[in-house]
């Protein structure tokens, strides 16, 4: 099983970018895959999530609105678009996957990296002017 994380790079404050998670060994649409991120000197946080059925997403608070997940079952890879970035953005992001599934009212505040058993590399975003 493999997870390839790519997009990241350098954009300014209000940048946008997108995040690719490729997959290979399993089928995204069998999985729950998410994104975590991780800046320095902190723990690995949850970023989003999108179910392998029903077709739930989850974002944290302080992404919502601003960036969106998405899956491509013909290219079996997920999407993270990444919209109004911050400078708070900025961190390492890694996708990762699982057979667990959430039901629609889950909160995400509850979705935690020990839940992930597949991760790919990660990749780093760097949002500054």
């Amino acid at each position: 099983v493999q997870l390839q994380a790519s997009g990241g790079g350098l954009v300014q404050p209000g940048g946008s970018l997108r995040l690719s998670c490729a997959a290979s060994g399993l089928t995204v649409r069998g999985y729950t895959v998410g994104w975590f991120r991780q800046a320095p000197g902190k723990e690995r946080e949850f970023v989003s999530a999108i179910n392998r059925t029903p077709f739930n997403t989850y974002y944290a608070d302080s992404v919502k609105g601003r960036f969106t997940i998405s899956r491509d079952n013909a290219k079996n890879t997920v999407y993270l678009q990444m919209n109004g970035l911050k400078p708070e953005d900025t961190a390492v992001y890694y996708c990762a996957a699982t057979p667990t599934i959430y039901i629609r009212s889950y909160p995400p505040s509850r979705i935690t990296p020990d839940e992930y058993d597949s991760w790919g590399q990660g990749t780093l975003v760097t949002v500054s002017s």
